[in-house]
Parts: structure tokens; sequence; C-alpha cells
């Protein structure tokens, strides 16, 4: 039977554009349909904008540093809008480039909602005049793949209303700053908005139900984030909830109840309150039904190798996936998975290897991770041996004046296998990858032990970690 494409691909995120674009280099027909913008959530409010702003709060916050040098900085021409539209200029940029990725490599984009009819069939209710006189143009295809991302998650009681409850969607989208905020949930995002919002002169107070901060990382590492971010002034309730709150609309503010495990209560008002507890898959009302496929009651979809699901011509992969981390990366390799198998091919290994993917917190100090924890690990009876190495032991890191933060490499005590590592501290989103791609490998950390590694930079700490591993670490 003749399809109008071999891949239809449902979103632009990516996962999704990234599958696409894949399927077009190994000669297939590919169609994207987008009802939104080009590049998903991650491109347009999400990753990208996200770090545009992180990268101006950090100027701004490092401004003091000038003072060191007797330079006066004036700080009363400040106004958030300019770095509100600079982070729009940046997601407007690259949600322009992956449209010219998608011409380039002949992939068609349609704008529209998209539902599947079936396993080889989606209908698309066009947002531009696109369809027929029903408003719906039928497409069919060889082979879809779902990449539909995912929403911030709503806390029953605390509905999103924009003014005064903010989603994460909500923060990225603010031209101005309040000047007291309440962040619920520690997670990578909540202490990415903490970090921004401190960082910009706010009052913010974090509140985490579980006992730590970043309750996904290494405990080692939590710690040092949090004496960090204690010292800049920013309060953290652990093992606490908002217990109640009520709208002030008197004093255009929030009036809240900080409750902890041991039943003490602390009051606080705030202008907003940004809750940042996850998010949630946008799998209702596309099809999947219809097409045979069932959600988790947490709306995720089971896969299967290559990120198949039940129905065999129908691939998913991203924030929706069950087995998969909601991370930008993790859709893209899923998405390059999906594509290359639909292709003839057959990836090795057919799914992405989960201890594998790389985690990264954009806070400062950052955090980078692979791997098993060392809480995982004993949880689980995992035995591992583990060394760390701590930057104000690293000359470029007291240089810069950056000394806040370590590294830390657990392996296998009878294979020398590299099973985690951890890194909190200045350029730690780069660091991690030498790592990785040794833990990946097999390599043994005594091969990162000896090499050389160039004087003075940061990298120096990840050799020195790995020195430590084999016993024998120079500077500590």
């Amino acid at each position: 039977m003749s399809h109008d494409y071999d891949v239809l691909v449902i979103g632009s995120g990516p996962g999704g554009y990234v599958a696409a674009i894949r399927a077009a280099q190994l000669g297939k027909r590919a169609a994207v349909v987008e009802r939104g913008d080009v590049g998903g959530v991650c491109l347009n409010i999400g990753c990208i904008p996200s770090k545009a702003i992180i990268h101006q709060a950090e100027i701004y916050r490092n401004r003091t540093k000038l003072e060191l040098m007797g330079v006066r900085v004036d700080g009363s021409g400040f106004r958030y809008e300019n770095v509100f539209n600079t982070s729009r200029r940046a997601a407007e940029t690259l949600s322009k480039g992956v449209a010219y990725l998608l011409r380039k490599n002949k992939v068609e984009l349609i704008k529209g909602s998209a539902r599947i009819v079936s396993g080889n069939e989606v209908s698309v209710e066009g947002v531009d005049g696109a369809g027929g006189g029903d408003g719906l143009r039928k497409i069919t295809a060889g082979a879809i793949i779902v990449a539909v991302g995912s929403r911030p998650k709503i806390i029953p009681g605390l509905e999103f209303d924009g003014k005064y409850i903010l989603s994460s969607d909500d923060a990225l989208m603010m031209k101005e700053l309040p000047r007291r905020a309440l962040i619920i949930g520690a997670g990578a995002i909540g202490m990415e908005f903490a970090h921004i919002l401190n960082s910009f002169g706010a009052e913010v107070h974090i509140v985490e139900m579980a006992e730590r901060i970043l309750p996904l990382e290494d405990g080692e590492i939590t710690a040092v984030v949090k004496r960090s971010f204690m010292k800049r002034g920013i309060k953290i309730y652990t093992s606490s909830k908002v217990s109640s709150h009520c709208i002030n609309t008197n004093n255009n503010c929030v009036d809240a109840v900080i409750e902890g495990a041991d039943g003490g209560r602390t009051e606080l008002s705030a202008d907003s309150v940004f809750v940042m507890t996850g998010r949630t898959p946008n799998t209702e009302n596309i099809g999947l039904e219809a097409a045979g496929i069932s959600t988790l009651p947490n709306g995720c979809i089971d896969v299967g190798d290559y990120y198949q699901t039940s129905v065999k011509s129908i691939y998913a992969i991203g924030d929706i996936v069950s087995s998969s981390p909601m991370l930008a990366h993790a859709a893209s390799k899923a998405g390059e998975i999906a594509a290359e198998h639909i292709a003839g091919h057959t990836p090795n290994p057919p799914r992405i290897n989960l201890l594998e993917i790389p985690a990264i917190v954009y806070c400062e100090p950052q955090t980078a991770s692979f791997g098993l924890t060392e809480e995982r690990a004993s949880a689980k009876g995992v035995p591992f041996t583990k060394a760390a190495f701590p930057f104000r032991a690293c000359g470029k890191a007291v240089a810069v004046d950056e000394s806040d933060g370590m590294v830390k490499i657990m392996a296998d005590p009878s294979t020398k296998r590299i099973i985690g590592a951890h890194i909190a501290g200045a350029g730690a989103a780069e660091l991690i990858h030498e790592l990785l791609l040794a833990g990946a490998e097999g390599i043994n950390p005594s091969k990162i032990a000896e090499l050389i590694h160039a004087h003075p930079t940061l990298s120096e700490a990840v050799m020195e970690a790995a020195r430590a591993l084999e016993g024998w670490a120079v500077h500590i």
C-alpha cells in the first residue's frame, strides 16, 4: 500500500525534529506535524530561553566582582524585560534554525493539531488554513512517531493563574521579577529558577517534600549546592510542604504556611508562588486509544525495543515514554533510534542505557551526573568503590574564584568500570562527558589518571579524582 509519507512525526521538539531529519537522511519521505512553534517546549519555553536567562543572571550576580577591581557599578537602570527579550531572541533564532534544517533535509512541516486515526493514519486540523472542506487533512504514513512532549504538572489547589501561581512556562514569560518568591519543588527546574531569582535580587524560599534538595542527585553533591544556596541567603525547607495558602488581593501577594515533617510551621508572604514539581505527558486527546495504545496511570506509554508501542507501526519517544527521563537529549537519541529502525537499521543497543544519560542542573554551582548515586547503589546492594577531589585543590578553580565544588567517581571494585560520576562546580556540564565516555566504553579510570590534562584547567579535577580512585591523588 502506498502512503503519503514513509514517516510522520507528531511534534517538532528535540525528539521529533531529530527523528524526522534522521529518517530523511536515511532516504525516507518524512513530515512533521506541529501545532505550535517549531522546536517544541525545550527550544521555545524550556531549555534554551532558561539558559539564556541563567547566563544573564550570572553576569548580573557577578557584577560585584568588578567592585573588587575598584569599578563602581550602578545597577539603577536594570530592566528585567531586557533579559526576557534576549531570551526570546535566542529561542526565535533557534526555532528558525530548526525550520531551516527541516527544509534542508526535505522534511515537510505541517502546521496543525494531529490525532491518530489508526496505525497508519493521522488527521490534522490545520492552524494555517490547511485541510479539506471539513478543516481536516487525512495523512497516511508507513510509520508514525509520537513525540508530543509534556507540560507543567498541576498540584490540586495550586492551579496556575499566571499571576500569583506560576508554572515554569509562566516563569519564562515573565517581564517583571517578583521581590519575594516561593518555589515549590527543589528538583532541577526549581533550583534553576531559585538561582535566577536570587541572582537578580529576589528573596527566595524553596520548599521540598523530600529529605534533601535535588533528590535524584548524589547526596554529597546536593550538600555542596545546599551550602552555596544558603550562603546566598536562599531559604530552604526540606521534608516540608505548603500546607495552606491564600491569595491576598489587598496586598497583592500570596500568604502561605510551610509545614515540616516535625510539625513545625513557617508563615510567609510571597509576590509569586512557582509550582515546579514535575511535568505531565501530553498524551490525552491525540487518538492513542483509537489506535489501540493504552497509557499508564501517569499518562506515559510503555514501549519495547526501538521505541515501538504495542502497535508496531507507531513509535513513541521523549517525555511520554515511561522508561525515559524527561530530558531533551534523551528524546533526541530515542528519535534517532526509532528512525533508524524504521529505515531498516537495527541500532545497537535498541534502547538508551538509562545509566549512560547525563543529567545537568544549571544552577550555581552547576551539577552534572550519570549512572548510580551512592544512595541508589547502596539500596540495590551494588558494590562500589568511590573517590572525590575538591575544587578547592584545583589550581584553575582557585584562580578563577570557583573553588566551591567536587568531582566524585564511583567504580565497580572488581572490574574497575565506572558505574557513576557526579560533579558539582563550575563547568560541571562540560566536564562530565570525559567520565561518561569512559564509563560507557569501559575505560579504566587509571587511563584518565594517567592522561596528561592541560594545566591549569578544571578538567584536572577529573584527573585527580580518577587518581584518588586509584589511590595516588597528588594534590590532596
